[in-house]
This record gives structure tokens, C-alpha cells and sequence, in this order.
């Protein structure tokens, strides 16, 4: 026992005076957590708060403001909170602000960097942040946390890791007393035993063997390293979407996996242009967003060749690697026939879905022959991504509602795949979808998808309605996923956009230059003020209904009239229906009535050019004109409202901005109309034609921010991400249930 005492007495010393040593260290180690905590809070309630703050400064309402400000003092953290428009006003501040934080000082801190300051009230923590207005150039946003409740918790923790310590010490002591005995007795035995004549070795005790365990380990740690990186990848990259960082994130998310892209339009067209082949690139969103996707994977982007030269160019294998300046990645081409097109595209497409889906008072057509080509060509589609899959369980982004049956078809035949569907147009209400004679049909095609996205969360909430009153399938609204037949299909929200930014060639033609080229070109004078509408000619546009507001206007102000015309660039399209041909016929006669009408004396009111104009030229009427016009009847999203915000770096000009766009949703700082309404987008014609400049400046400042952060980069990239995680789980779960820790 004597011996005992004499290993444990100095153990218990040395544990006490460690114990002491390490209380301040670990005291100083919370302390620097806590206040780390309180300036990522603090950082967060200013990012919260900022732009309600500043409309409210602005306003010049102190009321409202102090209102704000006590409502936030409410949490129980925060002590205070103040404003500073300049060194030497007083602050606008809470009255718990303390005395000494005042405005003068405030110059002597550094903006950004978090304080402790010691005050009657005991240690607060202060923030000071720039919240500049028009008004207050030089304003700051003062933020003080009570850390009084970090006191009592270094108080708590320095009592817990002295009791801590005592515990050890007692365990530790105990066990070195056994282990003494025990060795002792040991000894005592052995020399025994030597004296007997007996070995000293002894047999080993058999261990269990730890291999069995070793997968699960294996299996854990990579669990681990997949959920760090998860987060790292979502967190680091939300900052600046652009290609580069979509590029880093599918290497970082996506190396090695076989991404397959399906399409109707293709991204390089080859046309014969007499006796040489030109290689057109079509002006498109969805080109632009999937091409970095492309570029990224050096996967497989499968379409259907439409150019005069797309056949001469390709290999035995239908296929051709491009882009042609440095090739990425393999264009896989699929040939129709004439009757395939007419009853697949123009047909059950753009005849049945396009005007089913926009409810733009179009009666949809169905016909039996062009579903079958829909099926066929479907089926033809889905034959090309099992040809090109290199894997059991490719990726493939399926685009738009061309081809509403392949993702079921693609899973029928690979049952790992993950298959990503975007719908990239409206989908109306339950009542409405099941006009379709094929409604069942499409619904369980599209529920074939690992991930099917819609731009709005109300056409998410579309079709889950009409799932749910389509198919047995079981739909869990809080997590907005569908199972059917034993697979899930998970329904986001994923609103397109455009690149940003804008390439140099778009916008490097000079504002004043852009207004005086374009104002020649269309023969009217130099300070004429125009609008612009860029559309394809389709009914759904609601270019008549804008037509009829510019009329209106010049009904209700008649000093328009000859000092102002409305460009519309409407390009044709899918000329070969009859709908289309009847639509151009009266967007034509309508044009040509209101000038008849009102251009007696001056300019014409409307400038109808329908005509294809490059991305170039587009940009050279946005930066031109005053004001644009998207009045659309039904929209999935209308990234011609982004387009033109993209093009205004000079901050000015007018977005008015149709109700029924998605983009609405996301711009509610250009001028929100409804287009049946012909007073009301008069109105905001005569409105965007006066409003002063610094109204507008603020209004596309605010716009332009939020196309800059959510740009078509981040469409992309949040899809792939999703993807992504999705995989993993799928192999944890499949790994689990191998090694039996699914119980």
C-alpha cells in the first residue's frame, strides 16, 4: 500500500497543479469562441437588416426606424443598437446604447473589426458596420451584445474542468493502485515460479481481431470526409457564381461521373452556306447554362440535328466533339424524320403542351398520331443516352417538355441513373393539365426523375397537385418529394437566369452611342424617346396586349404623340402552325392600325421588326431605349427582363414587368403590371417615360445586384450539387445495408 501511495500522491499533485495551469488557458480559449460567435452574429443581423434600414433612413422616418431598432433589442443578446450619419451628429440609438460609444469616436475604430469594451454595464461586445445612404455618406450601424451571460459561462467551465480534474485524478488513482497490487503479485509469482523451475513466459490471452471492424471505419471516415466537403463546396462557392467556380465545384462534386445533357436544340449548328460549312451557335439560355456543365465533364450532350450541314460533319457514331475553337466535349446528333417533327415537335409539343401549359387562350390540340411520334421519338432519345452512358449510373439532364417520357424510359433501363428534368415553361393547375388525353402518361413519365425542377415554387406546387389527383403515388408536401413505384422524385425550385456578366461584346458599344445608331437606323429624331419589346412571335408574348397599352397611352396622353415610339424585335418562329400564322397576321394589322391612327403628323408609334437579330444587336436596343416592356401572358421565368438589367450598366432605364412572368417573383422593383389591363400598363408607360433618374438608378441597382448573385451559373451549379448529395446518400445507404448497419 506504501508503495502504491508513493506513485499516487505525486500523480494527484502533478494532476492539481496541471489542472490550474490549464483553467486560464481554456477560459481564454471560450472567451475567443464566444466573441468569434457574437461577430458572425453580429455580421448576420447587419446583412438582415441593412436594406430595410436604409429605405427607412432614406424615408427620413425616425419613428419607424426606432421602432426597428427596439424590436431587435428584444433578443435578449443584444444590448443595444445605434446610427451615426456623421462624426458629429448624436446617435439614433436605443437608450441602452452606453454612454461611452459616440459618434466621434467611432472614426477612431476600424470598420468590420469587433470590440470588447468595458463599461459600467460590464463587458459588451460592439460591431461597428458602414450603412451608407444619398443622405449619410459617411454612416455607420453600431451593434453592442450584452456578453455578460460569456462571464457566467467562463465561471461554469472553470468550476467544470476543476471538478474534471478531480475525477481523473481519483480514476486515475485508483486504477494505478490495481495495477500496482496487481503487478506486484505478479512479480512476487513469477520469481515464485522461476524458483520452481517454471517459465517466466505465459501464453498469450486471445483477442477478439479488429479487422471485422475495420470496414465500418473505413465506411464512417468517408462518411465524414463526404459531409466536410459537402459543406465546404456549398459554403465557399455561394459568394460568386461564375463559370470558373461552377467548374471547380463539378471537379471538386462531379470528377469522374458520366454527365449526359439531352436536349431538343443543339449547341453547335452546321450550316451549308454554298460551298462551305458555317458553325452557328443558337442565342440560348439553356446553352449557355449547360455549356460550362459540358466544357466541366467532358461528358456527352445529345440533340436533335437540325442544320442543312449536321450530317456531313459528325462520325459513324453521329457524333462530333466540340466546341470547334478547343474541343470538350461530344455533340451526339439524332436524326427525325419530316412526319417525326411535324408530329413529335410542332405537333404534340407546341400544338398540346406549349399552349396547355401557358393558359394564353390558345385552345390546345391533341392528336393520337402525334403522340405516337412523341413516344417514338421519346423512345429514340432514350435509345441514345443508353448508347452513350459509359456507366450503370450516368447523370443526364433532361431539358424541357419535348421530351416528358424519357426520364421514366432512361430509368427503365438503367435503374441507378440519376436523371435531373427541367420544365422549363409554366405547369398550370391539376384541372387544367388534365385537358391532356395523355395527362397519366406524362406525369408518370416525368416522375422518373431522381430531381425534377420548375423555375417558381408555385408551379412545384402545380404539379405535386396534379400528382396527387393523377396516380397512386404517395407525395410528402413538407419535404416536396413523390414516390411511385418505389422511386423517389425529389420537386425543386430552381429559377434560370442569364450569364453574368454580360460578355464585353454586349456591352462595350458606349450608352449615347447605342441611343444615337439606333434612333438613325429607325429614321426617328435624336431625342425621341423609344421603349423595347424582344420576343419571339408567340401568342403567348402578350404583344397584342402591348400594342393596345401604347394606344391607350397616346389616348390618355395625347403629348406623346410623335415624340415617342415603341420598337418591337419580334422574331418568327414556328411559322409551319397555323395559330402562329394567325397571330403574326393580327400583330401586324394591329401595329399597322395604331400608326395609321396616330403617326399622321411625325414617327410612327410602333416599329414592328419582325426579324432575327443577333444577341449583339438585341443588347444595342436595350441600352438604347428608355424602357422595356415584357408583357407576357404566361411565363416560366422571361430572362429578356434579365437580359435587359444585365445590359444597363449606366444604372438607368425602366423594366416594366408582366404579373404573370416568374421573373416577377424575383424583380419587384421594376414596374409589376397585368397585361389584360390597358389603363393600367398605359399608366406605367407614362411612368417609366417621367421617372426621374435617381429613382431609376436605384431601382437597377437593386435589380442588377440580385442577377449578379443569382445567375445562370448558380442555376446549374445548385442542380448538380443536389445531384451530388443525392448520389452519396445513395451509396451510404446502399453500403449500409451491405455491411448490415441498417439494423
Amino acid at each position: 500500500m506504501r508503495l502504491s501511495l508513493r506513485f499516487v500522491l505525486p500523480l494527484i499533485l502533478i494532476l492539481a497543479a496541471f489542472a490550474y495551469g490549464i483553467v486560464p488557458l481554456v477560459d481564454q480559449l471560450t472567451f475567443r469562441w464566444f466573441v468569434r460567435d457574437l461577430d458572425m452574429r453580429s455580421a448576420l443581423i447587419v446583412n438582415t437588416i441593412q436594406e430595410p434600414l436604409q429605405e427607412q433612413l432614406a424615408a427620413g422616418s425616425k419613428a419607424k426606424t426606432a421602432a426597428l431598432f427596439t424590436k431587435i433589442t428584444q433578443d435578449e443578446r443584444i444590448f443595444a443598437i445605434g446610427y451615426c450619419a456623421t462624426p458629429q451628429s448624436m446617435p439614433l440609438a436605443t437608450r441602452t446604447l452606453p454612454a461611452e460609444i459616440r459618434c466621434v469616436d467611432l472614426t477612431r475604430w476600424s470598420v468590420g473589426v469587433d470590440h470588447v469594451l468595458e463599461s459600467a454595464q460590464g463587458p459588451l461586445h460592439v460591431a461597428v458596420s458602414p450603412l451608407v445612404t444619398e443622405a449619410a455618406p459617411e454612416g455607420k450601424l453600431v451593434l453592442v451584445h450584452d456578453m455578460s451571460f460569456i462571464v457566467r459561462r467562463s465561471d461554469e467551465t472553470k468550476r467544470y474542468v476543476i471538478y474534471f480534474f478531480m475525477g481523473l485524478a481519483a480514476v486515475i488513482s485508483l486504477i494505478t493502485v490495481v495495477i500496482a497490487q496487481l503487478s506486484w503479485r505478479g512479480w512476487v509469482a513469477g520469481m515464485r515460479a522461476l524458483l520452481r523451475g517454471e517459465g517466466l513466459l505465459r501464453q498469450p490471452v486471445a483477442m477478439p481481431p479488429a479487422a471485422e471492424f475495420r470496414p465500418i471505419a473505413r465506411d464512417l471516415q468517408r462518411l465524414i470526409r463526404e459531409m466536410e466537403s459537402d459543406v465546404r463546396s456549398r459554403d465557399e462557392s455561394q459568394l460568386n457564381w461564375s463559370p470558373d467556380t461552377l467548374r471547380t465545384i463539378l471537379h471538386a462534386e462531379l470528377s469522374g461521373e458520366d454527365v449526359i445533357v439531352v436536349s431538343n436544340r443543339e449547341p453547335y449548328i452546321h450550316q451549308r452556306r454554298g460551298e462551305r460549312i458555317e458553325v452557328q451557335r443558337p442565342a440560348s439560355g439553356l446553352v449557355t447554362a449547360l455549356e460550362p456543365i459540358m466544357r466541366a465533364c467532358s461528358g456527352v450532350w445529345i440533340a436533335h440535328g437540325s442544320g442543312s450541314a449536321d450530317r456531313e460533319v459528325v462520325d459513324k457514331h453521329d457524333r462530333i466533339a466540340v466546341p470547334p475553337e478547343k474541343t470538350a466535349y461530344q455533340l451526339r446528333r439524332v436524326w427525325l424524320s419530316a412526319e417525326e417533327e411535324a408530329g413529335y415537335y410542332y405537333g404534340l409539343a407546341n400544338e398540346g403542351l406549349w399552349p396547355l401549359c401557358h393558359i394564353a387562350h390558345v385552345r390546345p390540340t391533341f392528336r393520337s398520331g402525334d403522340w405516337a411520334h412523341y413516344v417514338a421519338v421519346n423512345r429514340k432519345f432514350a435509345g441514345a443516352v443508353i448508347a452513350e452512358a459509359k456507366t450503370k449510373n450516368p447523370i443526364v439532364l433532361v431539358q424541357d417538355y419535348h421530351f416528358a417520357l424519357l426520364p421514366r424510359m432512361i430509368r427503365d433501363e438503367l435503374p441507378d441513373a440519376t436523371v435531373i428534368t427541367f420544365w422549363h415553361i409554366p405547369w398550370p393547375n391539376p384541372e387544367s393539365f388534365a385537358i391532356c388525353p395523355w395527362a397519366e402518361e406524362i406525369v408518370a413519365g416525368l416522375l422518373g426523375s431522381s430531381i425534377l425542377g420548375f423555375h417558381t415554387q408555385f408551379h412545384c406546387n402545380n404539379f405535386v397537385d396534379t400528382v396527387d389527383r393523377l396516380l397512386e403515388a404517395r407525395v410528402d408536401r413538407e419535404a416536396f418529394t413523390v414516390s411511385l413505384a418505389g422511386k423517389l422524385t425529389a420537386v425543386r425550385r430552381y429559377p434560370i437566369s442569364i450569364d453574368w456578366p454580360p460578355a464585353a461584346e454586349m456591352v462595350g458599344k458606349p450608352i449615347e452611342q447605342c441611343r444615337a445608331e439606333i434612333r438613325q437606323l429607325n429614321s426617328l429624331p435624336a431625342a425621341h424617346a423609344i421603349g423595347v419589346g424582344v420576343d419571339r412571335l408567340d401568342y403567348t408574348k402578350g404583344i397584342m396586349e402591348r400594342f393596345r397599352a401604347v394606344e391607350r397611352l397616346l389616348e390618355m396622353k395625347p403629348e406623346w404623340i410623335g415624340r415617342f415610339s415603341f420598337v418591337q424585335i419580334a422574331a418568327p418562329t414556328r411559322a409551319g402552325i397555323d395559330e402562329y400564322q394567325n397571330h403574326e397576321a393580327q400583330v401586324r394589322a394591329l401595329a399597322t392600325r395604331i400608326n395609321q391612327r396616330f403617326s399622321r403628323t411625325g414617327p410612327p408609334p410602333i416599329v414592328l421588326k419582325v426579324e432575327h437579330h443577333e444577341p449583339q444587336q438585341v443588347y444595342e436596343y436595350y441600352r438604347a431605349a428608355e424602357f422595356c416592356f415584357v408583357s407576357s401572358l404566361h411565363d416560366g421565368m422571361n430572362l429578356v427582363a434579365k437580359e435587359f438589367v444585365a445590359a444597363r450598366d449606366d444604372e438607368r432605364g425602366v423594366l416594366i414587368l408582366s404579373q404573370f412572368t416568374g421573373a416577377a417573383r424575383e424583380l419587384p422593383e421594376a414596374l409589376i403590371v397585368n397585361p389584360y389591363d390597358a389603363d393600367q400598363c398605359a399608366a406605367a408607360l407614362h411612368l417609366a417615360l417621367t421617372m426621374e433618374p435617381s429613382e431609376q438608378r436605384d431601382r437597377m441597382r437593386l435589380m442588377r445586384g440580385l442577377v449578379a448573385e443569382f445567375n445562370v451559373y448558380r442555376w446549374a451549379g445548385r442542380m448538380l450539387l443536389d445531384a451530388a448529395v443525392m448520389r452519396r446518400r445513395g451509396r451510404l445507404l446502399g453500403k449500409s445495408a451491405a455491411t448490415g448497419l441498417d439494423g
